[in-house]
């Protein structure tokens, strides 16, 4: 063979393999707007069973409206909590509602 015959060879090969590359991503791309895999129906029914136990311990203490769980305090006066969850919500422009804080510490400078 020349080299004439294996670059056209070479060029034909690459050829199918970008072929079968944008083939398979139309087919990936159809199924995810077609919305025909099995998984979310598997994690929907997974979700499911752990979601029965916060619901059970919310039916204990409802919560404001709004609020999105407990927030832990250490070391830190719920005053200045508040100022830190506001300043917070109005550097990243969010409704304080829309935050979850889990928890707020105090962080001592250090110290030279």
């Amino acid at each position: 063979m020349s080299v004439a015959e294996y670059l056209i060879n070479s060029l034909l090969g690459i050829c199918v393999v970008f072929f079968a590359l944008i083939l398979l991503i139309g087919i990936i791309t159809i199924m995810t707007k077609l919305n025909i895999t099995d998984e979310p129906k598997k994690a929907k029914g997974a979700a499911a069973e752990p979601a029965a136990a916060p619901a059970a311990a919310a039916a204990e203490r409802p919560l404001a409206p709004g609020s999105a769980g407990d927030l832990k305090l250490y070391d830190t006066d719920p005053r200045d909590a508040a100022m830190i969850m506001a300043i917070v919500a109005d550097e990243l422009q969010k409704p304080l509602n829309e935050l979850r804080f889990i928890s707020i510490r105090e962080i001592a400078p250090e110290k030279d």
